[in-house]
C-alpha cells in the first residue's frame, strides 16, 4: 500500500487468522519517517531532525512457546516464512542476508543476543506468529525498514514484558539491521519510529543519543511540508551508502577524531587544508565538507525553529540539497528535478531526504501554494519521461503504540 488507507487493526487482525488461524494478541504500529534536516550525518555521530509519518508498518502477533519464528506479510507475495529461533544467524557471522523477513528475525535475533530473551545457546527461545501490513512506501527513502523493525520490537516488548525503552529499542533494531540483515545504517530511522511524537520534529544527537522533541505544527502557521516520492530506486545506491561511510570513517581517522561530528564548523577551512596536505584526495574533502556543513545547517533549523521563524529554514533545506548533490554526490536527476521545480514554482525550500540516488525529496510551501507546486513538480516530471511522482503533505505523527 502506498497510502494511509486501507490498512487498520481489525483488518490486520483479521488477516492473522487468515494465515495463522488464531486470533492475535494484538496489533501494534510503528510509522515511516521523514528527515527534515541532517543527511548522513547520523553514522558520523552527529545531528539529525526526523519527523514521523502517518504512514504505518502494522503488526498482528502471537507469542508462541515452541522456539519457532512465523512471519507473513501482506504486502510480499509467498507464505509465511518458518524459522527457529535457536538457528538465526546474521550475515557477520555468515548467514544468508535473506529477503524481507530477515528484518523481524534480526529483531528477535538481537533481542537474544542481548540477554532480553533465552539466546541460541540455550536450545529454545520464545518464538512468535507476526503478520505485517504497511502503508510505508518501500524505496522511497522512507524508512520501511525501519518501521518494520520498530513494530516487531515493540510487539515483542509488550508481549513478554521485556520493559524496554523506546530508544533502547531503536539500538537494538539498529543492531538487527548491521549486523543480522548487513545494512550499515546509522541510529536515525528506527529512533525516529520508536520515539517521535504526534506535532514535533525530533532532534537527535545521534552520538549520545540525547533528544529533543521540537514543536512542529506547520497548519498552524498556514504551511504544507510535502513529501515527493519520485517512485526511483537507482541500484547503485546500496554499495555507495557503504562507500560514503567508508570514506567518512577514514577522513575522521586520518584526522585523529572520533567521528566528523568533531569537526567544528568554523575550523572546516583548516579541515580540509589538513586533508589536503594528509594526501586525502578531494572527494573525501568534500565528504567531510557536507558532514560538517550539515550538522551545522541541522542547528541552524533548530534556531530557527525555537525562534518562531519556520518559514525562513526554507533556504536552509535548498543548501542542504545543494550539499548532498555536490559534495555528498547522492542525489539523481529527478530528485534534483523536484527541488529545482518546486522553488522556481514557489515553495520555501526544498531537499532530497534519506539515503539518496533517488527516494523521496521535501517540500516545503504556503499552504495555499501547495496545489500549483504539486502541479509543476507533477508536469515536470512528465515533460522530463519520468513516471508521475507521488505527492502527499508531511504530518508530524506518533511514534511506535500498541493500537
Amino acid at each position: 500500500m502506498n497510502d494511509t488507507q486501507g490498512h487498520g487493526p481489525e483488518r490486520t487482525a483479521e488477516a492473522f487468522r487468515e494465515v495463522f488461524g488464531h486470533a492475535p494478541a494484538g496489533v501494534w504500529a510503528a510509522p515511516g519517517r521523514v528527515n527534515l534536516i541532517g543527511e548522513h550525518t547520523d553514522y558520523n555521530d552527529g545531528f539529525v531532525m526526523p519527523l514521523a509519518l502517518p504512514h504505518t508498518c502494522l503488526a498482528a502477533v502471537s507469542p508462541r512457546s515452541d522456539g519457532v519464528l512465523r512471519v507473513h506479510s501482506g504486502d510480499a507475495p509467498g507464505g509465511a516464512v518458518e524459522l527457529r529461533v535457536a538457528d538465526l544467524v546474521p550475515v557477520e557471522a555468515g548467514g544468508d542476508r535473506g529477503g524481507w523477513a530477515a528484518y523481524p528475525a534480526g529483531v528477535v535475533w538481537a533481542l537474544a543476543e542481548a540477554g532480553l530473551l533465552p539466546g541460541p545457546s540455550a536450545g529454545r527461545a520464545p518464538g512468535a506468529d507476526l503478520h505485517f501490513e504497511s502503508t510505508v512506501p518501500t524505496g522511497a527513502g522512507l524508512s520501511s525498514s525501519a518501521a518494520l523493525e520498530v513494530v516487531t520490537a515493540t510487539a515483542l516488548n509488550d508481549l513478554y514484558g521485556l520493559g524496554i525503552a523506546p530508544q533502547r529499542i531503536a539500538r537494538l533494531c539498529q543492531r538487527a539491521e548491521n549486523a543480522f540483515v548487513g545494512v550499515p545504517c546509522g541510529i536515525m530511522d528506527q529512533t525516529a519510529s520508536a520515539c517521535c511524537t504526534e506535532g514535533h520534529a525530533l532532534f537527535l544527537d545521534a552520538r549520545d543519543l540525547t533528544q529533543r522533541q521540537v514543536p512542529f505544527d506547520l497548519a498552524a502557521e498556514g504551511l504544507r511540508l510535502l513529501v515527493v516520492d519520485t517512485r526511483v530506486k537507482h541500484e547503485l545506491g546500496d554499495g555507495a551508502y557503504a562507500n560514503r561511510r567508508a570514506s567518512c570513517e577514514a577522513a575522521a581517522r586520518a584526522l585523529g577524531v572520533r567521528a566528523l561530528r568533531d569537526v567544528p564548523f568554523g575550523e572546516l577551512d583548516a579541515t580540509l587544508a589538513e586533508l589536503e596536505r594528509l594526501g586525502c584526495d578531494e572527494t573525501t574533502r568534500r565528504r567531510v565538507r557536507h558532514v560538517v556543513t550539515e550538522d551545522r545547517r541541522v542547528e541552524e533549523v533548530i534556531e530557527r525553529l525555537d525562534a518562531g521563524d519556520t518559514r525562513s529554514i526554507g533556504p536552509v533545506l535548498t543548501a542542504g540539497h545543494a550539499s548532498c548533490r555536490d559534495d555528498f554526490e547522492v542525489s539523481c536527476a529527478e530528485l534534483d528535478l523536484v527541488v529545482e521545480t518546486a522553488n522556481a514554482a514557489g515553495a520555501l525550500g526544498a531537499r532530497m531526504t534519506g539515503g539518496g540516488f533517488g527516494g523521496s525529496a521535501i517540500v516545503l510551501v504556503e499552504e495555499a501554494d501547495a496545489e500549483a507546486v504539486s502541479k509543476a513538480v507533477t508536469e515536470a516530471f512528465d515533460a522530463a519521461g519520468h513516471r508521475a511522482p507521488r505527492i502527499f503533505p508531511a504530518v508530524p505523527s506518533a511514534g511506535a503504540r500498541r493500537l
